[in-house]
Formats: C-alpha cells, sequence, structure tokens
C-alpha cells in the first residue's frame, strides 16, 4: 500500500520499523483462499457470516459519523479511556510519525474517539473514512479488528483482504479490547491501522501489553482518588461498610460485585437475590423474596439456604456486604451499573443512558422479581428516548438492545430525519424486512 513511507521504512530505533515476516504477517490471502481449519481464519470466516446474515453489502460500506463534531468534543471528555490518553501516547506514539501508522482509540460500539499518529497515513485514511467519531463495529461494516476485537472480546489482526469491506482491503489492522479493571465490562478499543507492519508479529503482544498498562493505570487512578476522598478514620473503621461496593448486572447472566479491589461473580441464583434485594433497600420479607426469586412463596426454606451460601460467598470480598436478616436487606446501598442508567434518565442524558445500557438485566434469569426490574428498565429507557431522543441514540438503543423490530423505535427516528436525508433509506428497509416478517 502507497502511503508515502519513505527514508522512515529503514529499521532503526522505532519500535514500529520492524520486518515483516513471513507467513501471517506476509501479504494477505484473497477472499476464496480463506482457510477455515486454520483457528485465525474460522474466524474470519465466521466474521464474515455475520455480516452476509446482516446482508451487508460489501462495496457500500462506508462507515458513517455517529459521533457529530459538535457532540465528540463532550463524549470523549466525559468517556473513561480520556484518562488513559497519556499512556498510549507514551508508549505507542513517541516514534510513530514517518511510519505509516496509525494508533486509534475507540468506545465499546466501535466508535473512533481519537485518531492520532502518521500525518500522511492520516489524510489517506480518511478516505475509507477512518476518523474521529465514525462507527467501525462489526455490525456494520463488516469485518475490521476493531469491530471483530470488540465482538470476540479479545486481540484481532485483520489483514488486507481478510476484511470484507472492500474499502479497507489496502489497509491491514491489530486491535485490542479496554476493559474496566474491576467489572471487567468492555469500555473500548486500541488499534494499529497502517500496511503489514501494522500486524506484525510483535504488534499483538505490544497492544496487550499497552492495554494492560492503561487498565492498570485506570485501577491505581480509582484507589488514588478514593484516598483523597475518603478520611482515613472512615477507611480503617471495621464497622462501615464498603462505600465503593459496585455490582454488575446489565448484559451478564451472572452478576459481579467489587469493592473497587477485588471481584466476586456470583452463581446465577445468588445474582438474582443480591438484583432483587438491591431494588428493595427498605428490606424484603422471606415469603415476599421466595416469591420474587422462585416464583412460590412457600419456597421459604430454600431460600434461606441460598441466603446462608450468598452470605458465605459474600464475606470472600468484604463481611459487611452481607445481607442483613428479618428482614432480609443489604445493609448499605450497592453503586449498581442499573441505578446508574436511571440516573442518567433522570438527567435527561440519553445518549449517555444508552451507552451505560450494556444489556438487559440478567438477561438468562427467569425470576419473576428480576423479569419485573429487566422490563422496569428497558420500558423506561425505551419511553424516555421516544419523548426526545435524537435520531443517533434512537438507532444505538435499536442496536443495544439487540431489537432491530422495534417498529416505534424505528418510526420515531425516520420521523427526525429530514425528507432528503440518505439515512432515511436504511430505516425504511428495515421497516420493510419487519412487513415481510
Amino acid at each position: 500500500m502507497a502511503t508515502g513511507r519513505g527514508a522512515a521504512d529503514s529499521p532503526g530505533s522505532n519500535p514500529w520499523i520492524a520486518p515483516v515476516r513471513s507467513g501471517r504477517g506476509a501479504t494477505p490471502k484473497a477472499h476464496d483462499s480463506r482457510d477455515a481449519t486454520d483457528p485465525h481464519g474460522r474466524l474470519v470466516a465466521e466474521s464474515w457470516e455475520r455480516a452476509r446474515r446482516r446482508r451487508l453489502d460489501p462495496e457500500r460500506l462506508l462507515p458513517s459519523l455517529e459521533l457529530p463534531e459538535s457532540d465528540l468534543g463532550d463524549y470523549r471528555r466525559d468517556h473513561p479511556l480520556a484518562l488513559l490518553l497519556p499512556v498510549v501516547r507514551t508508549l505507542l506514539l513517541a516514534d510513530i510519525e514517518g511510519s505509516g501508522l496509525l494508533v486509534a482509540l475507540g468506545d465499546e460500539r466501535g466508535r473512533l474517539l481519537w485518531v492520532e499518529g502518521d500525518h500522511s497515513a492520516k489524510r489517506q485514511a480518511e478516505g475509507m473514512r477512518f476518523v474521529e467519531g465514525a462507527g467501525w463495529a462489526e455490525s456494520r461494516v463488516g469485518t475490521s479488528a476493531p469491530g471483530t476485537a470488540l465482538v470476540l472480546d479479545h486481540g484481532m489482526q485483520i489483514r488486507g483482504s481478510e476484511h470484507f469491506n472492500v474499502f479497507v482491503q489496502q489497509w491491514s489492522w491489530t486491535a485490542v479490547p479496554i476493559h474496566d479493571p474491576v467489572t471487567r465490562r468492555i469500555l473500548g478499543f486500541l488499534d494499529i491501522t497502517g500496511d503489514d507492519r501494522a500486524v506484525a508479529d510483535h504488534t499483538l503482544p505490544l497492544l496487550q501489553a499497552t492495554a494492560a498498562a492503561m487498565e492498570s493505570e485506570m485501577l491505581v487512578s480509582r484507589l488514588r482518588a478514593s484516598r483523597r476522598t475518603t478520611p482515613a478514620h472512615s477507611r480503617s473503621a471495621r464497622s462501615t461498610p464498603s462505600a465503593s461496593a459496585t455490582l454488575s448486572t446489565l448484559g451478564r447472566d451472572t452478576a459481579m460485585i467489587s469493592d473497587g479491589r477485588r471481584i466476586v461473580s456470583l452463581t446465577a441464583r445468588h445474582s438474582e437475590i443480591i438484583t432483587i434485594l438491591s431494588a428493595h433497600p427498605r428490606g424484603i420479607g422471606a415469603k415476599e423474596l421466595a416469591a420474587l426469586v422462585y416464583g412460590d412463596a412457600s419456597a421459604v426454606t430454600t431460600l434461606r439456604a441460598e441466603m446462608v451460601r450468598l452470605r458465605h460467598a459474600l464475606e470472600v470480598l468484604d463481611p459487611r456486604l452481607a445481607p442483613l436478616s428479618r428482614p432480609y436487606r443489604l445493609p448499605n446501598a450497592l453503586d449498581t451499573d442499573i441505578a446508574r442508567v436511571d440516573a442518567l434518565l433522570d438527567r435527561g442524558a440519553h445518549r449517555q443512558a444508552v451507552d451505560a445500557y450494556s444489556g438487559q438485566v440478567l438477561p438468562g434469569s427467569g425470576a419473576p422479581g428480576v423479569e419485573d426490574i429487566r422490563d422496569g428498565l428497558a420500558t423506561r429507557l425505551r419511553e424516555s428516548l421516544l419523548t426526545g431522543a435524537s435520531v443517533d441514540v434512537l438507532l444505538a438503543f435499536a442496536e443495544r438492545s439487540g431489537d432491530d423490530s422495534d417498529r416505534d423505535i424505528l418510526m420515531a427516528a425516520l420521523g427526525l430525519l429530514p425528507a432528503r436525508s440518505p439515512r432515511r433509506a436504511g430505516i425504511v428497509a428495515r421497516l420493510e424486512r419487519l412487513d415481510r416478517l
């Protein structure tokens, strides 16, 4: 790929200027020769199949600007990855000028937030809309390292013709997901884009090490902030519950609870119980809780045995988190991802609420109490969006909720678009597909 390399191509002190080895670092295979028996080839083939099922056209897949310039600055400032830019610049960007490579950070939905690196390559990348604010999710543009890494939740290298999108096949990419160090929720991705050196043997381990450094820095920053804001006598008082305990249930079949340093992954049943208790801060009687967990108010004996096991599980993290009885209740309110979405809706922050809504509450649970919480949050979010969200936010919710068949959401988005907007065609096509179902 011609990207104006020049003399900078010679190996030297620059960590990016490394010789490309034969094999996986060489010229990419043609589409019809992808080896699906090779683990990497199988992942690429599966990604292509997902794109075909979505009826993506490989010759019409230029990404759209999902974050308009008017929103990009505020969104980036508030995103947790903003604090980690110095780590990326120190470890990856110091010697990248003249290398023909780009370093990008994006959010968990595949949208580019920062694109930095070689100026010549950056100008050329604009031709495939590899720009800040553009959406590179696999569901929108097919196989690419950032989008596919987010789908698979592990590092991915995509070279040349392995891309589903023909406009991207002159480029090669390596990307890794970035996780919250406590909850392990995906926060976004780190990417290297350029020629074959972007997928050299050393690139993926380098990005994985950088991602680990970013996550460590995030954890250290949180601990420092906690020490600054918490009086010393409060930190040492054994009678005070853990003030930073968080509960994560969105998009997960089992909940995770953390005190900011350690994480406990709960069983499915314990996840249901603690989720229900977190929604009843004043406490709940044994029969009522049994009905909400088991659908049977008489299952009190079973519930009591499970509560003993739940207490033991939480004591591993912090004995002060163990539920109390008569009535059953949590000793102190947890910081839940459900409450965070509710708080954002209270402020009318629709875009941030959709971004925080990483999936349904314990989607695999059939407990009546969990179903009520799940349906209540999804309904509130949906109704709030219908009354005042932008087109981008409405369509993002349809994708995030996993329900592209929500006719009201699609119709609301269609109604907000100007009559001549090119985006109307895609929404109309989705509505027509629904009519054929």
